[in-house]
Order: structure tokens, then sequence, then C-alpha cells
């Protein structure tokens, strides 16, 4: 792969309750399990990074597809849930499902621009194959 960028983040103190720093930039943050596993809460996580990355990313995919076929999605939004769960062989996969709001366009055109930014998005790319990614896009 020829990179077009490169960034880099340090994990410190205790990974899930630690904290993060993303070089050359603002973003530093207090880590912490979620409550749901046991944790504090008081902090953010890996998967809460991994949506907010991924809907962000997704809905750059979007805008592009959209570019392309020279359409108009002002006021699009694209939401990322991300789940964490055992994979049953002692370890852990994640799953996420992606959500595609397009107002004042139609269903299928919403769907065409969804699918469009699956293929080029670097995250459906990075993921495809190796965990559950479902979009929903339309009427869905």
């Amino acid at each position: 792969m020829d990179a077009l960028y490169t960034t880099e983040a340090l994990s410190t103190g205790a990974g899930r309750n630690g904290r993060v720093a993303v070089a050359g930039s603002d973003l530093a943050l207090d880590m912490a399990t979620p409550k749901e596993m046991g944790g504090s809460g008081a902090g953010a996580n890996p998967e809460q990074l991994f949506a907010a990355g991924y809907a962000a990313c997704f809905h750059s995919a979007l805008q592009a597809a959209a570019r392309e076929r020279k359409v108009a999605i002002d006021g699009s939004t694209v939401g990322a849930r991300v789940s964490l769960g055992s994979n049953g062989e002692g370890g852990f996969q994640l799953a996420v499902q992606l959500e595609v709001v397009i107002p004042e366009l139609d269903p299928a055109t919403t769907r065409e621009l969804a699918d469009a930014a699956h293929r080029m998005c670097p995250y459906s790319n990075a993921t495809r194959g190796n965990i559950e990614v479902l979009v929903t896009a339309g009427d869905d």
C-alpha cells in the first residue's frame, strides 16, 4: 500500500482503564471499561472510538459517492452502532450497524449511495469478511 496518511496513538496505564493520546493532535482521552462490562464507565472506550471513526469515514465515502453521481445529500447522517461480544472461543468480536439517512432522497438512490460508500470506505474494506457489518439505508 502506498500510504496517503499515517497517524499514531499511544495507550498508557491499564488499556481500557488508562489513557490514550493521538500524536500531533489535541485528542487525548481517559479510558474506562463500560459499566456493562463491570467497569466504571467514567471515560471513553475503544468501541466508542471505533464507532466515531467508522461513522465519520463512511459519511465521507457517502459524500464522495454522491459527488461522483452528482446527487445532493444535504442533511445526510451516518450513525454507527458498535457491539462487542464473545466469539464463543474464549475471545471477543465486534459487530457494526451503520444507518444512512438522506432526507428528501428516494430510498433506491439512498441505498445505491450507501452501497457505493460501503465499497469505498476504508473501514468497510478493513472489516469486510472479518466482522458482521449491516448497512441500513432508505426504507430498510
